[in-house]
């Protein structure tokens, strides 16, 4: 697929959009960076030693599963089957570590510089499916960047579910003035945000961080794939489109 954004006269411009929705997990934040070093921590520990792309397959899997918890408490539970997989100890100590290291993942090299500048051209919305706990580390790591937050705890659900997207909607229209149509959903992950932006009549730009790689590793796999209407390998590309649209 293309290097960088869809030309401007395929789709809405750049410049007519008013507000950037954004997933922050996987897009802003490297929690599959965490996760395996987290699992290395574990394996040097234990003396074992953990694949950690295989890891991230098991991990995926576990999201799957009736039970799952709210993002990123959920990693104590999925340690658990990551443990299985690798005969790992499962034990209390190592749940919490793996909760704790996901919960204070870092920010993809580009994600604050490029969001400070987006910030120069839009309202930044944040649409995590992490709970507020998680969302308020990694907003803070990002700069705070964000107009509004959107996690879990605030709409009682979590993405790719469009009601959590008309949450959204509400809150720009009775707070800004402001609609779908002005808005630009930014995501790296097709099955929670790119697919389901398309079905609500979204325009969205893809932030594909495995284009280097294989598979979809610890994100969902979604059913079909969607074609975004941008496209880019990071956050700094879009940045890069934006001040490039805006410089016209």
């Amino acid at each position: 697929m293309a290097h960088s954004a869809i030309t401007e006269t395929a789709v809405k411009p750049l410049t007519e959009f008013k507000y950037l929705t954004f997933d922050v997990v996987g897009t802003l934040i490297d929690f599959e960076g965490a996760i395996k070093a987290g699992l290395a921590e574990i394996s040097a520990r234990s003396g074992i030693p953990v694949d950690g792309e295989a890891a991230l397959v098991v991990y995926r899997d576990a999201r799957y599963e009736p039970g799952a918890q709210r993002f990123p408490d959920d990693l104590g539970r999925c340690y658990s089957r990551v443990a299985a997989a690798f005969g790992l100890p499962d034990t209390e100590e190592f749940r919490q570590l793996m909760i704790d290291t996901v919960g204070e993942a870092r920010p993809f090299p580009d994600s604050a510089a490029a969001m400070a500048r987006l910030k120069g051209h839009y309202k930044l919305i944040a649409m995590t499916n992490a709970r507020r706990w998680a969302f308020e580390k990694y907003a803070e790591k990002l700069g705070q960047p964000f107009w509004a937050g959107f996690t879990t705890d605030d709409t009682g659900t979590e993405k790719p579910d469009p009601a959590y997207f008309e949450q959204v909607f509400d809150y720009v229209a009775k707070t800004d003035g402001g609609s779908k149509a002005d808005i630009l959903h930014t995501a790296q992950s097709q099955y929670h945000d790119i697919g389901i932006s398309r079905e609500l009549g979204m325009t969205n730009a893809w932030i594909q961080r495995r284009f280097a790689q294989n598979g979809y590793g610890g994100t969902i796999e979604p059913k079909q794939f969607t074609e975004p209407d941008y496209h880019f390998h990071s956050i700094a590309e879009l940045a890069d489109a934006a001040d490039a649209a805006f410089a016209k």
